[in-house]
């Protein structure tokens, strides 16, 4: 798709430079090989599909299944999460991967995410805006938090219900989904992170609001959470770089 030119090619070089492995297609459109599942499937009870991904995640880690369902959130979050921030970030676009719309499969990265059809949410001033795709929006930070609802509420509580992991915990994946690209991958205006970088997440985490608005906070010219992502729970694991639980 010509609108999202930049962030197609930020994704591909962030592919190559982790050997393949993104949890995300730089175009962001599924391709037509096998594996794909709905994300709209993985909501049917009793939760078939959703429970084969926990049990997948949880065998890797030697986890738990409320713990294998935190971290199947932590990659799948992110990856659903990242396209919509960079493409922020980079040129004030924002792909809306909506949950009928959504596919997923297993892979190296965790699971990959993709989508049958993408619109892309820009401003009224965009010179693309009303092009075939977009969907003009006065509020980028109100269309990631519609998307967040769309695509990712619905998950959250299906996990909730299947293994009882904390919703505020997987929300707090979300939030940290939203701040890593822009202080690690790409910032407001510049590469690089830093502090000014943590400030441009921390705006736009206050921006979208609630439910990921306050659990992740800047600290110096990094950020930590508030909630856990349960990562420190397996067995040898070293604490998250951004864990709020630290080790003497």
């Amino acid at each position: 798709m010509p609108l999202l030119d930049t962030l197609s090619k930020h994704l591909e070089s962030l592919a190559a430079a982790q050997g393949g492995v993104l949890g995300v297609p730089p175009g962001l459109v599924a391709d037509d090989s096998p594996g794909w599942v709905s994300a709209t499937d993985l909501l049917r009870k009793p939760y078939d599909g959703l429970r084969a991904l926990v049990d997948e995640t949880a065998d890797r880690w030697g986890a738990a299944p409320h713990v294998g369902a935190a971290l199947l959130w932590k990659t799948y979050g992110y990856w659903h999460t990242l396209p919509m921030v960079l493409g922020w970030a980079l040129e004030r676009r924002v792909p809306l991967m909506r949950l009928g719309d959504t596919l997923v499969r297993s892979s190296p990265a965790g699971v990959t995410v993709a989508a049958a059809e993408v619109t892309v949410a820009v401003l009224p001033d965009d010179p693309l805006a009303g092009a075939p795709g977009t969907i003009v929006v006065t509020d980028l930070a109100a269309a990631i938090r519609g998307s967040l609802m769309d695509g990712q509420l619905p998950l959250i509580k299906a996990l909730n219900d299947l293994t009882k992991v904390g919703e505020r915990s997987l929300w707090g994946s979300t939030a940290e989904a939203i701040v890593h690209p822009i202080t690690r991958l790409g910032s407001d205006g510049a590469d690089g992170g830093g502090a000014g970088a943590c400030g441009a997440a921390a705006r736009l985490l206050d921006a979208i609001g609630a439910p990921v608005a306050g659990l992740v906070v800047p600290e110096g010219d990094t950020f930590r959470r508030r909630t856990c992502c349960l990562w420190i729970t397996v067995e040898s694991a070293d604490p998250c770089s951004t864990c709020c639980v630290r080790r003497p």
